[in-house]
């Protein structure tokens, strides 16, 4: 480590905040790789007296620097709180696992009571989980409270070993006599789709004392929402229930309405664009007109509520004395709907309340079509569902054989043999057709990545294709550069971006075109900081190209 760097290491230390029991590095930016450059770290942290909270958000931590830390750790036998999240910023995804499973150690051999862990915003995905998974399960987290697992790519499998893991650590804390009691529960952005959703469901109902719980934005679907909802029911101390972005459709919005018919204590609901629909919101509303006592927040936006539907809504909330704010803007109400909503909350005095409707779609008066369409699409689903058991029912080893079981495998569909890899942009149609049913099981993500190499590698060898214009065309389509004709730019980058992350590392790709494609998914995008795991994984690799 340079001199410099040193001096500037030291001075940023000075600057560290200490108070109440806690030592805090928070947004640091230090870069900490060996065990000299953590020494002064490790220093403040053994002189350190009564240490109760450690912050590391916003550093970088390497494995060798993670194995001194822990060892430090192991005499702070007091810490309650590791703010952990944003801590492996540049690594490689396989430096993240043994960093945990050396901090986790350092905890255990200390005997800590944590109360709290906060691993948000590091991209460990599936095999991350794996790095703390001992930890779950030993004592150090039989007090614990408080698990932070926002956007950290966990993916189905990540959601099962973590739901097993907190099973786990229920039953042994349970056998000790005192069970473990989590409170807060944050898993947003991790592509924990149905299965997941499903077995961290399973562990819900098993601990009972829940009183926040934060999934949005992660694939889930009726079914998983269901599994959700009949967890809940067994969590009476619920508050808040978060699953924002998820897609609900009537049968989920069904689901968890008879839910919060059995709860009194909550106080927040946050199912913003979650597709309930009209029906939906109704049983919704009729829950709500019948309990929930405490409610302050209730946001239905963006749901494809209509009119009526709406005003049910708002008459539901009439009696709800702490009611603060609720909001219905992004539904399908039109301009006199609006005026008649704002009407109704005048009439209870409760206008101050609503939110926005400055997003709403307008009216929409093709009852009967939203109505067929909406069984068909169910009727899809359930169809879907019963082809997927019976796949399950045909690979029954896919587990043994040290996959990871998660939704059986959907089909991927291969690039047309007659797709004339020289044209540019007819290679890119194929590459999306197939990279967008990219998940990560092993089945799934082996099958695209062969068929994306059979094209990928024929359309590149070839003397007549223009590999610039290949990657111009897959950069618009992909929302990251803006062209004169409109096209459409597709909605999720993460299959996409995962298959990017597999084509860059092949011979067949030109590595000229490395650093324009680092150059835009760099570059700021709303899309791509919806899948930040995704594109983590894919700058990691394009920095080594």
């Amino acid at each position: 480590m340079a001199s410099e760097d040193i001096a500037k290491l030291a001075e940023t230390l000075a600057k560290t905040q200490v108070a109440g029991g806690q030592l805090s590095f928070k947004g640091k930016s230090l870069k900490l790789n060996t065990a000299d450059d953590a020494k002064d770290v490790i220093k403040e942290i053994e002189d350190f007296d009564g240490l109760e909270a450690l912050r590391l958000e916003g550093n970088t931590v390497g494995v060798e620097a993670a194995r001194v830390i822990a060892k430090a750790l192991e005499k702070k036998s007091e810490l309650k709180r590791c703010h952990w999240s944003d801590m492996f910023t540049g690594r490689l995804r396989s430096e993240i696992p043994p960093a945990l499973i050396s901090l986790g150690e350092g905890l255990i051999t200390a005997g800590a009571q944590l109360v709290e862990l906060d691993l948000s915003d590091n991209a460990f995905g599936p095999d991350g989980v794996r790095g703390f998974e001992a930890l779950l399960k030993s004592s150090t987290c039989f007090t614990l409270h408080e698990l932070k697992l926002n956007n950290c790519g966990m993916g189905i499998g990540g959601g099962k070993i973590l739901a097993a893991a907190l099973t786990e650590c229920h039953r042994k804390s349970s056998a000790q006599g005192k069970p473990l009691a989590l409170k807060v529960f944050v898993a947003g952005r991790n592509r924990l789709e149905n299965d997941g959703a499903t077995a961290l469901a399973e562990a819900f109902g098993i601990i009972g004392t829940l009183e926040e719980v934060h999934m949005p934005q992660n694939g889930i679907n009726h079914p998983g929402v269901t599994a959700l909802a009949q967890a809940f029911a067994i969590n009476p101390l619920l508050r808040v229930i978060n699953l924002n972005d998820n897609t609900f459709t009537e049968k989920g919005a069904m689901a968890m309405a008879k839910t919060l018919t059995t709860l009194r204590q909550v106080e927040v609901i946050n199912f913003g664009d979650c597709l309930v629909r009209s029906k939906g919101a109704v049983a919704i509303a009729d829950a709500i007109r019948g309990g929930l006592p405490k409610l302050k927040e209730l946001n239905l936006s963006f749901g494809e509520i209509k009119r009526e539907a709406a005003l049910s809504v708002a008459e539901a909330v009439a009696d709800k004395a702490e009611l603060e704010k609720l909001d219905l803007n992004g539904n399908m109400l039109g301009e006199e709907g609006c005026e008649q909503l704002q009407e109704v909350l005048e009439g209870f005095n409760i206008a101050a309340v609503l939110a926005s409707l400055s997003d709403d779609e307008g009216e929409d008066d093709e009852d009967e079509d939203e109505e067929e369409e909406e069984e068909e699409e169910e009727g899809e689903e359930d169809e879907d569902e019963e082809e997927e058991d019976e796949d399950e029912e045909e690979e029954p080893q896919q587990e043994e054989q040290g996959e990871e079981s998660s939704t059986p495998s959907r089909k991927v569909p291969g690039p047309n043999s007659g797709t004339d890899t020289s044209d540019p942009e007819k290679v890119v149609s194929a590459f999306l057709k197939v990279s967008s049913v990219f998940k990560d099981e092993a089945s799934v993500r082996t099958a695209v990545q062969d068929a994306v190499d059979a094209l990928m590698k024929k359309a590149f060898s070839s003397s007549a294709f223009n590999s610039n214009a290949f990657l111009t065309q897959l950069l618009i389509h992909m929302g990251l550069l803006k062209s004169e004709d409109k096209i459409k730019a597709i909605t999720n980058l993460y299959g996409p971006l995962m298959t990017l992350n597999h084509v860059v590392q092949q011979d067949y790709f030109p590595k000229a075109l490395a650093p324009l494609l680092l150059a835009f998914v760099t570059k700021p995008n709303g899309a791509l900081e919806s899948c930040s795991f995704a594109r983590h994984n894919l700058l990691q690799t394009l920095y080594k190209v």
